[in-house]
């Protein structure tokens, strides 16, 4: 069945904010929670303006660890120069190297794809 309710403008607006304000906070407690649980994490705005301005991804996260070229290449198990060519951008790197370096710097692949 059709049913029509009819209510004043100013009254639909407030639901209407409403409405958008709950979807905000919803938003807010999935962020919250998220990092709560270690599934997401703050990222420093020194560090996120350094890769909006084009600084290799890898060398940003490496800085964000606290970890040398060389501490990084044990962890990951590839060799020191192969970081130095793939931050320089003289190598790119294969799919498994740049795997085993997202998952010792404790981020995703594409976080290293510039």
């Amino acid at each position: 069945m059709n049913e029509m309710v009819t209510i004043p403008r100013e009254e639909y607006d407030r639901l209407r904010t409403a409405a958008e304000d709950l979807v905000d906070l919803q938003a807010y407690d999935r962020a919250k929670a998220g990092l709560a649980t270690g599934e997401d994490e703050l990222i420093p705005a020194q560090h996120v303006n350094r890769l909006l301005n084009g600084e290799s991804p890898m060398r940003v996260y490496r800085d964000l660890r606290g970890l040398t070229q060389a501490a990084l290449a044990e962890k990951a198990g590839v060799n020191r120069v192969t970081v130095a060519e793939i931050e320089t951008g003289r190598k790119q790197g294969s799919v498994a190297t740049l795997r085993a370096l997202a998952d010792s710097l404790g981020v995703t692949l594409d976080d290293l794809a510039e």
